[in-house]
């Protein structure tokens, strides 16, 4: 704990003195890489457009990192179905020791549950936010990363069934992939400095406020990512006040022992419904949140 603090220490020093300059993200083109995956289809596991649209994920990253890993396995449901499911990992500098790590889920939920009309509640999410929002995160940082790579080793983390079944309680079906990464790391001492899960980062309207779960278990992080928002002058989207805790990719990890931190803009009106669509997607709050994500990497 002490090497970690003092390592995010001398991160946070080197990234003061080099000022709050343009990151270069591209938020339209960011945008347009979530356009392409919703285009597949809802990307419920199991489906062919799942399938699909993760081909083209991974073939994506294998133009833009070191070294792509896909995680495949299968998962029986409670209810007995067979799920082929898949993380993907892309990976910069994987023989650093010193190391980040950023995570995303990049399936869609099979219902709509949340859908004001009862007749489309057993519609799936189009998911252009809620699961493609992070995938044009870093498919767009992953541009960068091409011209600059970063200064340690860097996972960018696609993680698969995060949406899938009930977040309860009871938990059932869900958070499938971080579950399954927590038990295979890509080796027994993987730990890196710290993590950052990016979800639902997309919404026109937004207004990310520090969860619970990360607050408590990883709070030098938080204060991390809030300040280098300040920095940057993004202080009115990320605000330092603090919501109840949210169950997401990032829980299992911190039960893992790493400390990964949410950021997640849950107040999305049109979560888990049919409406999560392209054109509820902003190439602005992108470009926010992808000028924060690289300037955390410098």
């Amino acid at each position: 704990m002490l090497v970690i603090l003092c390592a995010l220490v001398a991160l946070g020093a080197c990234q003061r003195g080099s000022g709050a300059t343009p990151s270069g993200f591209d938020g339209d083109r960011a945008l347009s890489y979530i356009r392409t995956v919703v285009d597949f289809g809802p990307r419920v596991p199991g489906s062919e457009a799942h399938r699909r649209a993760g081909d083209w994920i991974a073939a994506q990253m294998r133009e833009r990192a070191d070294t792509v890993i896909e995680q495949r396995w299968k998962h029986v449901t409670a209810k007995g179905d067979t799920l082929p499911l898949r993380n993907i990992l892309a990976r910069y500098r994987p023989q650093a020791t010193e190391r980040l790590l950023y995570v995303t889920h990049w399936d869609t939920r099979p219902v709509s549950e949340m859908a004001a009309d009862p007749a489309r509640r057993s519609l799936p999410v189009p998911g252009a936010n809620d699961g493609g929002s992070g995938v044009g995160l870093f498919l767009a940082l992953g541009d960068l990363l091409k011209k600059t790579p970063p200064a340690m080793g860097l996972d960018l983390l696609f993680t698969d069934g995060e949406d899938y079944g009930e977040f309860g309680p009871p938990e059932v079906d869900v958070l499938l992939g971080a579950k399954y990464f927590a038990d295979h790391l890509p080796s027994a001492d993987y730990r890196p400095l710290y993590g950052v899960l990016w979800d639902m980062i997309g919404d026109a309207d937004l207004q990310i406020d520090q969860e619970e779960n990360s607050v408590e278990g990883a709070p030098e992080v938080v204060s991390r990512v809030w300040e280098t928002a300040a920095m940057l002058g993004y202080s009115q989207f990320f605000r330092p006040q603090t919501r109840p805790p949210i169950n997401d990719d990032h829980v299992p990890l911190l039960r893992k022992g790493l400390r990964v931190i949410d950021v997640i803009d849950i107040d999305y009106r049109y979560h888990h419904t049919p409406d999560d669509t392209i054109d509820k997607v902003s190439a602005r709050s992108l470009k926010i949140v992808g000028d924060v994500a690289w300037k955390l990497l410098q």
